[in-house]
């Protein structure tokens, strides 16, 4: 049955995320349309600022060029992160989404991490809970971001991430259970495969020109 994105050539068959906001690169190849339960091939590489580097270098030892026309859905983690980390994998996807012509999604990095949490946070809250993730800057302030997580799973970001000073940081903290905003790379980046699953069987057509980095933190203040 075609998806209202319109119905994939036969030969496009798999998937690829890209999540680059952290120091270390992840990238998960599956076939497409995926389940949750399938297999996935993963690669996860702690870069440091090398980033530019070893990005493409990976990306064609786990999935080579000629394998690229068999792409039907791109995903990209889009931040916050570092500066250069979450510019990188965002053109990268766009890039490729638009020389293949098939839809990219974006999905920030605190939901990643907020869908994460939420699978344990049920058995503790089963109706439901408010959390807030928050990731401190090296010389000031931090990144916050807040997440409704619903009985049935669902995760409503509620404030997106956005950069606070240390003092109004303590302000309106309100009944928000406080995570750390800890990037799991290899974890979240099946996580973003499942968004993709997700988005694209209830139709998102996702263009990539819709698609952009989450800049809460100016690069000389990036985690």
């Amino acid at each position: 049955m075609a998806s209202a994105v319109g119905a994939q050539p036969m030969d496009r068959d798999l998937a690829l995320a890209i999540h680059t906001s952290s120091p270390d690169l992840a990238m998960a190849v599956a076939t497409f349309p995926w389940s949750p339960d399938g297999p996935v091939s993963v690669v996860c590489k702690a870069t440091g600022r090398g980033l530019a580097n070893v990005l493409h270098q990976e990306l064609l030892g786990l999935l080579p060029a000629r394998q690229w026309r068999r792409l039907a859905a791109l995903a990209v983690a889009t931040g916050p992160g570092g500066f250069t980390g979450a510019r990188l994998g965002v053109v990268l996807a766009r890039t490729m989404a638009q020389n293949l012509q098939i839809p990219l999604f974006g999905c920030g990095s605190f939901v990643l991490m907020a869908r994460r949490l939420a699978q344990r946070l049920l058995q503790e809250h089963p109706g439901g809970c408010a959390i807030q993730l928050e990731q401190p800057l090296r010389q000031r302030g931090l990144i916050r971001g807040r997440y409704r997580i619903t009985a049935q799973g669902g995760v409503e970001e509620r404030l997106a991430p956005q950069l606070l000073t240390t003092a109004a940081a303590h302000e309106e903290d309100g009944p928000w259970l406080h995570y750390p905003a800890v990037v799991e790379p290899a974890t979240d980046v099946v996580e973003l495969l499942r968004v993709l699953t997700e988005r694209y069987a209830m139709g998102d057509s996702s263009p990539w020109q819709g698609v952009l980095p989450l800049y809460p933190a100016a690069a000389a203040e990036r985690p």
